[in-house]
């Protein structure tokens, strides 16, 4: 969803991009997630509900190869066809430094997940990110508890 500028930090820096705009990071960018293709998750997602051994189980599904979200920035912007699009330090969120989980669960149960490269990943959302354009991201409506949310959040 590239129109959240909230959540999925993929598709909010293409969002940008498209929109001229400098992609931001919260902090120094050296906070580690991995990233997945959600095409390498979907069957997966899909077969649990028939998979007894899935039955009243959680399940860390995803990519192995964690990367700074700053390393992600440059990567993005490559993909894009942008490289050295400029990136905004805002100031650090309250969030977890670095983010990934261990798969050897799902391995077990549902077998080796595909894993398609992260470039790759990306370049196949840029191409679809460039037929779709921009898009602008509602406020949220109701906020009940403001304590702590980031600044950029509340200029929306």
């Amino acid at each position: 969803h590239i129109g959240d500028r909230y959540r999925n930090v993929v598709g909010i820096f293409m969002n940008q991009i498209m929109k001229g705009e400098p992609m931001t990071i919260f902090g120094d960018g050296s906070q580690r997630r991995a990233f997945s293709y959600v095409g390498d998750l979907a069957s997966t997602i899909a077969k649990s509900g028939w998979m007894p051994a899935a039955q009243n189980e959680a399940f860390n599904v995803g990519a192995d190869a964690p990367l700074t979200v700053l390393e992600l920035s440059s990567r993005v912007a490559k993909a894009m066809g942008v490289v050295g699009h400029p990136v905004t330090l805002l100031p650090a969120r309250h969030e977890v430094q670095f983010a990934w989980a261990d798969h050897s669960k799902v391995a077990r149960v549902f077998g080796e997940m595909p894993r398609t490269p992260l470039d790759e990943g990306l370049a196949r959302m840029a191409k679809w990110v460039k037929t779709v354009g921009p898009r602008a991201t509602p406020p949220f409506a109701r906020i009940e508890v403001d304590k702590g949310l980031p600044p950029s959040w509340r200029s929306s």
